[in-house]
C-alpha cells in the first residue's frame, strides 16, 4: 500500500515543493484540506483528496468540522504493532496515515496588534489542527508529524537517506507537542487578558533562540529563550560577535532607561553591569553620546550602549573613539555602518520601536523554586503629581533638571542617587545598603562639578543626613518621592540650606 501524508496548514510556505517531492519521488497519497487541497492542484499540479472525498462527510458549519473524523483519526492513531488496531483499519476500511503535516490557525497574529475583537480571536482557535498534531506525536512510533516550513528539508533528506528513524519521529513529536502547547498558552493568555485574570497557572511558551555560550560565569550554562517578534528576539544584529548573557542584561538595561527620553530629545545611556554609568542630552545624537561618555570616561570602556535615535555617521564617529562591548539603536544609517565596520567586534543591534512595543509587559523574576510576575516600571513621568514642599522654589531651568535626574535614577539598583547638571549625569550611587553610602558615591564622583547640580533618590529620605551632605556638595535641589513619616525633617534641612525639594509621590525601586 502506497504511504499515506495528511496536509492541511495554515502557513503554506514550502508546501508545493514538500508535497511533490513526496508523490513524485516517493509515491505518497496526498489528502489535503480544502485550501491546501486547491494551492496543490493550482500550483502544484497534483493529484490530491480531499479530506472531505476521504471521509464522506462534507465540511460543516464554514469548515469548523472537516478533519474530526473516525477515517482521519483511525489512520492516524492506529499501532501497527497490534493486530486488533490493523483488523479494525481493515474492517472499516480505513488506510494508515503515515505522514500528518499541520500547523495552526493565526491566532497569535490576529490578537497581535491589540485590536481583535472576541468574534475574530475565537474564529481563529484551532481545534482540528490540535487533535492531528497531537494524535499523529503520540503515535511517533508509527506516524511523522511537521508543523514548520524548516522542518519539511531535513525530513525530506533523511526520507531520501532511507527512511525517518525513530529518534527523528520522536524528536518531531516533541516540537509538535511544543507547538501545540505554545497555542493553548497564547489563547488561555488573550483570554485572561480580556477579563482581566491573572494567569492561574502561569505559562510561558518561548522558543529557543539561542544557546548562549555560558552565563554570567563560564562553569554556568545558559540559553535564550524569545519571541522571534518582539522585543530582543526582533532585533536584527548587524554586526560583531555573538551575544552573551551578560550582553544581554546589560543591553536591556540600558534601552530601558534610554527608552525614557522622547526620540525629539536626543538622549545617549551607557551601562556596566546593568546599571547606567552615564547618561546624557544633546542638540544631536553625536553630541549626546559624546556627553554620555564622558560623564564617567573610566566606566564607559567595555560598556554597553544604548541611543533614542538611529545612529547616524557622527555619533559613529563618537562611538569607534573607545572600546565598547555593544551598541543598540532604533537604527543604523549605511554611514555608521560603514564607520563601524572597523570596529569589527563592536556587536551592533538596530532595534525598532515596533519590536520594542510588542514585547510583554509583564515581567518574570526567578526565586529558588518560583517565580514572580509583575508589570513592567515604565509608565512615562508625569509632573503632575509632583509637589514642592520647600520654601524655595525651582524655576523652569531646575525642573527640567530635575526631570532629567528622576529619569535616570528609576534605572539605577537601589539605594541609587543620581547627580546631574545640564542634562548629564556627573554621578551615580547604585546598589548601596543605604542611602547615604549612596550619595557619598555619587557625590565624590561628581566632585566639584556637584556645584549647582540637582540629586535624585530612588526612595524617600528617613533622616536628613542625605539632605545635608547634598547641601555641603552644593546641591541646588533634590527630587524624591516622598511618603516618610520623617520627611519634615528632611524638608526643615532642605529650608535651612536653601535647598528646593521636589516631592513626586512615585517610588522607582530597582533590585
Amino acid at each position: 500500500m502506497a504511504p499515506t501524508a495528511l496536509l492541511s496548514v495554515s502557513d503554506k510556505i514550502g508546501l508545493a515543493h514538500l508535497a511533490t517531492t513526496l508523490q513524485q519521488r516517493h509515491g505518497f497519497r496526498l489528502i489535503c484540506s480544502g485550501g491546501t487541497a486547491q494551492l496543490l492542484r493550482e500550483e502544484g499540479g497534483l493529484t490530491v483528496t480531499t479530506v472531505a472525498d476521504h471521509t464522506g462527510a462534507p465540511e460543516l458549519l464554514n469548515g469548523r468540522v472537516k478533519t474530526l473524523h473516525p477515517r482521519i483519526h483511525g489512520g492516524i492513531l492506529a499501532d501497527r504493532h497490534k493486530p486488533e488496531h490493523l483488523e479494525d483499519l481493515q474492517r472499516q476500511g480505513i488506510p494508515p496515515i503515515d505522514l500528518v503535516v499541520v500547523n495552526l490557525y493565526p491566532f497569535e497574529a490576529t490578537v497581535a496588534g491589540g485590536t481583535a475583537t472576541w468574534d475574530q480571536a475565537v474564529e481563529v482557535i484551532d481545534i482540528g489542527g490540535p487533535t492531528m498534531l497531537r494524535a499523529a506525536a503520540k503515535n511517533h512510533a508509527h506516524v511523522s508529524v511537521l508543523t514548520a516550513p524548516d522542518q519539511y528539508g531535513p525530513f525530506l533528506e533523511a526520507l531520501a537517506a532511507g527512511g525517518v528513524d525513530l529518534q527523528q519521529r520522536r524528536r518531531l513529536a516533541l516540537a509538535a507537542f511544543r507547538h501545540s502547547a505554545r497555542y493553548e498558552a497564547a489563547v488561555s493568555q488573550w483570554f485572561g487578558a480580556q477579563l482581566e485574570e491573572d494567569p492561574d497557572p502561569l505559562q510561558v511558551t518561548l522558543p529557543q533562540r539561542q544557546r548562549l555560550r555560558y552565563g554570567e560565569n563560564p562553569h554556568q550554562p545558559a540559553v535564550w529563550y524569545g519571541d522571534s517578534q518582539a522585543g530582543w528576539g526582533a532585533a536584527r544584529q548587524l554586526q560583531g560577535k555573538q551575544l552573551s548573557f551578560n550582553n544581554l542584561l546589560d543591553l536591556d538595561a540600558a534601552l530601558a532607561s534610554v527608552q525614557q527620553f522622547p526620540p525629539e530629545q536626543a538622549a545617549a545611556v551607557v551601562v556596566k553591569h546593568t546599571n547606567p554609568c552615564g547618561v546624557a542630552t544633546g542638540a544631536d545624537l553625536a553630541t549626546a553620546l559624546q556627553r554620555a561618555m564622558a560623564a564617567d570616561e573610566v566606566s564607559a570602556f567595555g560598556s554597553v550602549v544604548a541611543v533614542n535615535r538611529p545612529l547616524d555617521a557622527a555619533a559613529a564617529a563618537r562611538l569607534a573613539a573607545i572600546f565598547v562591548e555593544c551598541a543598540v539603536a532604533p537604527g543604523v544609517t549605511a554611514e555608521a555602518l560603514a564607520c563601524l565596520a572597523r570596529k569589527p567586534n563592536l556587536r551592533l543591534l538596530a532595534m525598532d520601536q515596533a519590536a520594542v512595543a510588542g514585547a510583554s509587559g509583564r515581567q518574570l523574576r526567578t526565586i529558588l523554586g518560583g517565580v514572580l510576575v509583575q508589570q513592567r516600571d515604565h509608565e512615562p513621568v508625569d509632573r503632575s503629581g509632583w509637589q514642592v514642599v520647600t520654601t524655595a522654589q525651582p524655576d523652569a531651568v531646575v525642573l527640567e533638571e530635575l526631570e532629567f535626574a528622576w529619569r535616570v535614577v528609576r534605572h539605577v539598583r537601589s539605594n541609587a542617587i543620581v547627580v546631574s547638571r545640564d542634562q548629564q549625569t556627573l554621578g551615580i550611587g547604585a546598589g548601596q545598603m543605604n542611602r547615604v553610602g549612596a550619595a557619598e558615591l555619587a557625590l565624590a564622583a561628581a566632585g566639584e562639578r556637584s556645584h549647582g547640580a540637582v540629586l535624585a533618590s530612588d526612595g524617600f529620605f528617613p533622616f536628613a543626613d542625605t539632605v545635608k551632605l547634598a547641601a555641603g556638595a552644593g546641591i541646588c535641589a533634590l527630587i524624591q518621592p516622598g511618603g516618610s513619616k520623617r520627611d519634615e525633617e528632611s524638608i526643615a534641612a532642605c529650608n535651612d540650606h536653601g535647598l528646593v525639594m521636589v516631592c513626586t509621590g512615585r517610588r522607582h525601586f530597582l533590585h
